[in-house]
């Protein structure tokens, strides 16, 4: 059992059994998203054991999937690489965070760093103590990073067989993944006018750039709205 304070400071008991349970099921969930970009890095011509690769040693599905998006669409492979580490360095910054958090000994934290992604981020910081977080973190990356790299193997494989993926809608399959995960996590004002303008600054740059810098172009959405908002406050 943790400890953990209500809104009202009053502190109750949460059994272990909770960061398991929340740790897994979004372990699970997510993990499973990696049989559609399997299906997206086939399409693209991707072969089934550079997708694994991929899934191996990237393990961060939005990288992965404009990585992938960007080599579809006939874009250089230096610019889809481009992309890719962009998304990316957010990654970075969730390890600023956790290392305080978890406090790792130091023989775990090269390991540990390639699972800090959104969604180990997330269950870690919602746990009232270090115990549970390293809990949280620790099961959320290893069910994830099983699941999706398994799902990625069956995905490469099940679109190799069935041939080409675009005749049956299955190209779609990875955009579609990328904005199932990423709207719930635009809460605030400021997280939707940055994901509006991207969009609109990557649709708009789409029929005239080579593919993968409308990518890029997009990432300068987050500085724009936050020089807009700090010259409105």
């Amino acid at each position: 059992m943790v400890m953990q304070e209500t809104p009202a400071g009053v502190a109750v008991e949460r059994p272990r059994a909770a960061v398991v349970r929340d740790a897994l099921g979004v372990g699970v969930a997510v993990g499973l998203s990696g049989f559609a970009f399997g299906v997206t890095a086939a399409g693209a011509g991707i072969s089934v054991a550079q997708a694994c690769v991929l899934s191996l040693l990237v393990f961060t599905g939005a990288s992965q999937f404009a990585l992938v998006g960007a080599l579809a669409a006939g874009g250089n492979p230096f610019t889809a690489a481009a992309g890719a580490f962009f998304l990316g360095t957010r990654n970075a910054f969730y390890g600023l965070r956790l290392s305080q958090l978890l406090a790792l000994p130091r023989a775990l934290r090269p390991l540990a760093a390639h699972w800090v992604i959104d969604e180990t981020t997330a269950v870690a910081l919602a746990q009232p103590d270090r115990k549970s977080a390293r809990l949280g973190f620790g099961l959320t990356g290893l069910s994830l990073y099983v699941l999706w790299n398994l799902t990625t193997l069956l995905g490469a494989l099940g679109a190799e067989a069935i041939g080409d993926t675009s005749a049956w809608g299955l190209d779609a399959a990875g955009p579609a993944v990328f904005l199932a995960l990423l709207a719930p996590m635009l809460k605030t004002a400021t997280e939707r006018a940055v994901a509006a303008l991207a969009l609109v600054l990557g649709l708009a740059f789409l029929p005239v750039l080579p593919a993968g810098v409308p990518v890029l172009i997009a990432a300068l959405a987050a500085p724009a709205v936050l020089w807009m908002k700090g010259r409105r406050s």
